[in-house]
């Protein structure tokens, strides 16, 4: 089992930056295909970035079309944390952030994912 907590939300003004942290606990999670995901009010969860490990400490990451250019998603194996980095924020982006983890290569959608953490509020105001 692992544990994910995410933080660092909050609010910002349009055109502001956050960085987003998970810390995972439980078991490390340096072998895991850890995502990012947001559920804004009254939709459904939205895939927006993930990392997955080729081998090694080598890892590949892939956006979401709404997130390419303006985040970046890394991480730190000795804090076993991942973080998403995101810049440009609109008030589009408000919303519910979580991360999540798969032991099995994971992917863009929910059902991917076997671990999630209870979200961390991100609000962009005009």
């Amino acid at each position: 089992q692992v544990q994910l907590v995410e933080s660092g939300g909050g609010l910002v003004q349009a055109g502001g930056s956050l960085r987003l942290s998970c810390a995972a606990s439980g078991r490390a999670i340096n072998r895991d295909t850890m995502g990012w995901f947001r559920q804004a009010p009254g939709k459904e969860r939205e895939f927006l970035a993930s990392s997955r490990r080729i081998g090694g400490n080598v890892y590949s990451t892939n956006y979401a079309d709404s997130m390419k250019g303006r985040a970046a998603i890394s991480r730190d194996n000795a804090k076993n944390t991942v973080y998403l980095e995101m810049n440009s924020l609109q008030p589009e982006d408000t919303g519910v952030y979580y991360c999540a983890a798969d032991t099995s290569g994971g992917g863009s959608l929910s059902s991917d994912y076997d671990y999630w953490g209870q979200g961390t509020q991100v609000t962009v105001s005009s």
